[in-house]
């Protein structure tokens, strides 16, 4: 139950309170690429549109900054963060053809969807 910490002041949550808080958060499963048909990099965020602009802007070293990922070409929301986690690493082992067909599915140009999210 929330309350202060004795002789601090300090609110607090249980635990508990903060494990739930966590695993209610929505979140994100995202691809991102160079150009159509190039370099494939999924991912999930919690924050989509500052996580999109990170990789954009180059801001945090890494796979997509190396390879100049910036064109955000698909999105799922989910409800539940954990579903995000299993989708993220379910795609990563897929075939690179199945990744082009969902991105083919939803975004046949390869358009750069950044600007729809905000």
């Amino acid at each position: 139950m929330p309350g202060t910490s004795p002789g601090t002041g300090v609110y607090f949550f249980s635990i508990e309170k903060k494990i739930g808080y966590i695993l209610r958060m929505s979140g994100w499963f995202y691809m991102m690429t160079n150009r159509k048909n190039g370099t494939l990099y999924g991912g999930s965020a919690v924050d989509l549109p500052r996580r999109a602009w990170e990789h954009r802007e180059g801001v945090i070293d890494g796979f997509t900054k190396r390879y100049g990922l910036k064109r955000l070409v698909y999105f799922e929301r989910y409800d539940d963060i954990r579903e995000v986690r299993r989708r993220e690493e379910a795609v990563k082992h897929w075939p690179r053809s199945w990744k082009v067909r969902l991105i083919h599915s939803v975004n046949p140009d390869w358009d750069d969807l950044y600007d729809r999210l905000l």
